[in-house]
């Protein structure tokens, strides 16, 4: 079965909401069940994302459940929970973060990374519009599509003979080592992470204005060129808050 004919089947029992993303030959979905009025979001990819397998059945308030994981004969299919909320990145649009909402944004996604790095998984694509607030508040990390898994030993920190065959992420927020350097780990993630910190503080790249304070110490670390220089783990740059 392709993806296309498995789309067309579920479309007796879903009906399609609307078109949520649709880039590089993946397709999201927000589907709706005709009888039960429950929304769900479907991926179309044209390969396999090892990482939505790895989440299947975990149960975790910062990372959408994902319901079902299917290889098809051109690609992969995966079924995901709808969070219905606001991204940070439409929160920015009515101005910056306090201190105190930015701290709870971070230790959400400390907590889902955690989550990631566990497993061995990089996300290589933290930004506002990845990351939903429900509407009761919690905050959750969205798209995996980047991801890719960590081969490097944790012990050797960062092997330089080794690079990503792709460059992925995005502008501004992709670490150094994405741009093809070296291979990435979970390092990438946190220099990601420093500059959402300070986007959501200040609304512009620290290149730009740094965060004032103890939190521009902690981007700082964040977002140093050298993977070594910066925090070692989520659990870590959480700590720091």
């Amino acid at each position: 079965m392709t993806r296309e004919e498995y789309v067309n089947d579920l479309r007796k029992t879903y009906s399609i909401v609307s078109k949520l993303a649709e880039k590089n030959g993946c397709m999201a979905l927000r589907m709706r069940h005709k009888t039960l009025q429950k929304d769900i979001v479907l991926h179309s990819l044209p390969q396999a994302m090892p990482i939505y397998r790895e989440l299947m059945g975990i149960r975790h308030e910062n990372l959408p459940l994902i319901y079902d994981c299917l290889e098809l004969e051109d690609g992969q299919i995966v079924l995901e929970e709808f969070i219905d909320g606001q991204t940070v990145a439409q929160v920015l649009e009515t101005g910056n973060y306090k201190k105190a909402g930015a701290r709870t944004v971070m230790l959400s996604l400390c907590s889902a990374l955690g989550v990631l790095h566990e497993k061995g998984f990089v996300h290589r694509d933290i930004k506002p519009e990845n990351i939903m607030i429900r509407d009761n508040g919690t905050v959750v990390l969205l798209d995996f599509n980047a991801s890719r898994k960590i081969t490097v030993d944790p012990a050797l920190k960062n092997d330089c003979t080794a690079k990503d065959t792709v460059i992925m992420g995005t502008v501004g927020y992709a670490s150094p080592e994405q741009l093809g350097i070296t291979q990435t780990d979970a390092r990438a993630d946190i220099y990601a992470a420093g500059i959402l910190l300070n986007v959501m503080l200040t609304g512009a790249h620290p290149s730009t204005q740094l965060a004032k304070g103890r939190y521009g110490k902690i981007v700082s670390k964040c977002a140093a060129i050298s993977p070594d220089d910066r925090y070692q783990t989520a659990d870590e740059l959480a700590k720091a808050f």
